[in-house]
């Protein structure tokens, strides 16, 4: 089996002095897909947060190690820089920088070299054809005046051009129509294929997981991870939901 490239133990994490995670261990290997489910308000995005180092997460137990480094206390940057994406479930406007430049910035920091703009932008319009996005999205503010299914394409065109070595996708498909989340689908098919890197699903619906190979499902309740199992596990909760585990 391979070394985990994502190894939480014992994880607890208090927000606002509540304990909201309960000793949470998850082990993801290179180029799995895992999926984490559960009801409103059962610490899924809480999770996504803290592995990131979101200063609003403390962590007051365990461990959280990524690619056989302990990046626990690690600051958000430097995750991300190590090949750690997180895609939000509400991504903000950031009016004054575009979508284009706000992508080349964050690759020449990851890298640590300038990238050449013709090379950039000619990777930039395969990304945007990708996700049927008009080439003039590249050009404009970062999500300002972008509906809800534009703003999670542009997620997922950060995540192909940065290419991490593990992503995790916050309730990507929330709020998208069906062709949205077919148009996001093919995206993150796009980085398995090309990337395979890992992938951590944060989701209520499981209309986006229909094309890719599911290793394990994990069901938060309560801050919990109170089962896992194969991909059996998300039919038999959209046919009966969470409540045998509540």
């Amino acid at each position: 089996m391979s070394a985990s490239l994502l190894e939480i133990k014992d994880l607890c994490v208090n927000v606002d002095e509540k304990e909201i995670l309960h000793d949470i261990n998850l082990s993801v290997n290179p180029g799995e897909v895992h999926v984490l489910m559960g009801p409103n308000g059962a610490g899924k995005s809480t999770l996504g947060f803290a592995i990131m180092g979101n200063p609003r997460y403390t962590i007051t137990n365990g461990s959280v190690c990524f690619d056989g480094e302990d990046i626990t206390e690690e600051s958000t940057d430097k995750k991300a820089n190590k090949g750690i994406y997180l895609s939000f479930q509400n991504p903000i406007e950031v009016p004054g920088i575009s979508l284009g430049n706000f992508i080349r910035n964050a690759l020449e920091r990851k890298t640590e070299k300038k990238i050449r703009l013709w090379d950039f932008k000619k990777k930039m319009k395969s990304a945007l054809e990708v996700l049927q996005m008009n080439p003039e999205y590249a050009d404009r503010d970062l999500n300002v005046g972008f509906s809800g299914g534009e703003k999670k394409k542009a997620e997922i065109l950060q995540m192909l051009m940065l290419k991490p070595k593990l992503a995790i996708l916050d309730e990507t498909d929330s709020g998208l129509d069906v062709d949205a989340v077919k148009t996001v689908s093919i995206g993150i098919e796009e980085y398995k294929k090309e990337v395979g890197g890992a992938l951590l699903i944060i989701t209520h619906s499981t209309r986006i997981l229909d094309a890719l190979d599911v290793d394990k499902v994990h069901v938060l309740v309560d801050g919990k991870i109170v089962t896992t199992s194969d991909k059996s596990l998300i039919e038999d909760i959209n046919e009966n939901g969470f409540e045998r585990f509540l």
